[in-house]
């Protein structure tokens, strides 16, 4: 690896995919880099094996790009479901190869990628970042860079970095949930959310105080035919390694707790935790400041995408504490919004972006824009904005929807 990039793209999920893979196609050296030992960010490491956002109510797919070659990778293993409607529509993918789609879509873009490496700091230059320095076994080593782009989901390197931030909306965040995964149910059981909701709130009614969630999605897995469940929910605050540690602990004993209502349902006996999480589900965290911020207002009543970078089909989806129903509320017509480019650049430091859910939205746009199918949009658009940005200076909007069209990533008419 060199010591300087074009683009440095820190955080491997979602957003730091599309960013890496826009960034790069755009003709920047581009270098991503991941705290963890894959790529897919909560797709692999958290248990959430769906992706939202890519399609509206009807089954239309309105984002493509980086998003539709995932998926087509995980087509070719037979690995992911066709859309589905729960509350909303989503796809439900097998997370072994999401890494590996992932793996072959950097490699033959020619992204870098440092995989085990922590972003321990950033530099400032009067109003630009101008280099990371990362962490790994072997010590430290800093890395400069001519544009950024934060896909962290904490918003890690802004933070570092002197760019403007905030703690959610309103000193509030989206509380979390931990995935669980059961084995051990057979693929001719149906398990019936309505069953399950209520043989939960049973069990809270006979004195169990280890429960929260009582109704989350629940779906079968492909490749496996495990069921996914999300139930257990959390609130604490992501910044604190202490709070979020003393969280992983309480969503672990709850799903024990899970397991045993799971084992009540009929043909469920059998049932078993093939894992959690490992890391809970966190929806939000710290957003960077952009130029510009999506509201609740723009999402319920969209208007024409002609200033969008990229759109979201996911409705608002909030959770507001633990144990509590999630709220939601849908998109108007045409079932997606637009999201312009202000809203990923941030407001006090030209050559940074970010993507996924550090994006900046009120409180009711950041609980839709957050999912990761919206992750892989936003992605893709930063890393071009960040490509274009380290060769002129700037983007426009009318540049960076070029070069998406270009990459096969045209937002809908």
């Amino acid at each position: 690896m060199t010591e300087h990039y074009d683009v440095i793209v820190a955080g491997g999920g979602s957003g730091g995919l599309g960013a890496a893979l826009g960034a790069r196609r755009a003709g920047a050296r581009t270098l991503l880099v991941e705290r963890g030992p894959c790529l897919g960010g909560a797709a692999t490491l958290r248990n959430v094996v769906t992706y939202c956002g890519l399609h509206t109510l009807e089954k239309r797919q309105v984002v493509f790009g980086v998003a539709e070659e995932l998926l087509a990778g995980l087509r070719e293993l037979r690995a992911v479901t066709e859309p589905r409607r729960f509350t909303a529509v989503t796809v439900v993918f097998d997370p072994e190869s999401v890494k590996r789609v992932a793996d072959e879509l950097c490699e033959r873009a020619g992204v870098e990628v440092l995989l085990h490496s922590h972003v321990l700091d950033a530099t400032r230059h009067e109003d630009r970042i101008t280099a990371l320095r990362v962490a790994d076994h072997s010590g430290t080593r800093t890395i400069t860079a001519d544009a950024f782009v934060d896909a962290t989901g904490e918003a890690d390197l802004a933070h570092r970095g002197g760019a403007e931030v905030r703690y959610g909306n309103d000193g509030r965040v989206i509380n979390g949930t931990l995935g669980v995964r059961f084995g051990g149910i057979p693929t001719d059981v149906e398990v019936d959310r309505a069953a399950l909701s209520a043989v939960i709130r049973a069990e809270k009614a006979a004195g169990r105080d280890d429960l929260t969630g009582e109704r989350g999605l629940v779906a079968r897995m492909p490749v496996s035919g495990d069921v996914i469940a999300y139930l257990a929910d959390e609130g604490y605050d992501a910044r604190s390694a202490a709070d979020t540690s003393r969280a992983e602990r309480s969503a672990r004993r709850q799903a024990q707790a899970y397991l045993r209502a799971v084992r009540t349902l009929p043909g469920c006996a059998g049932a078993y935790i093939v894992s959690t999480g490992p890391e809970l589900g966190t929806r939000e965290s710290r957003h960077l400041v952009g130029r510009a911020q999506i509201t609740e207002e723009e999402v319920v009543r969209p208007g024409p995408v002609d200033d969008a970078v990229a759109v979201c089909a996911w409705p608002i989806e909030s959770h507001p504490g633990p144990g509590l129903p999630a709220e939601w509320k849908y998109i108007g017509e045409p079932g997606y919004y637009g999201i312009p480019l202000d809203v990923l650049r941030s407001r006090n430091t030209p050559n940074l972006f970010a993507a996924g859910r550090t994006v900046d939205g009120d409180a009711g746009a950041g609980a839709s824009l957050r999912v990761m199918g919206t992750a892989l949009a936003t992605g893709q658009a930063a890393g071009v904005a960040a490509a274009l940005t380290a060769r002129d200076g700037d983007a426009a909007t009318a540049a960076v929807r070029r070069e998406l069209d270009r990459q096969g990533a045209p937002l809908p008419e």
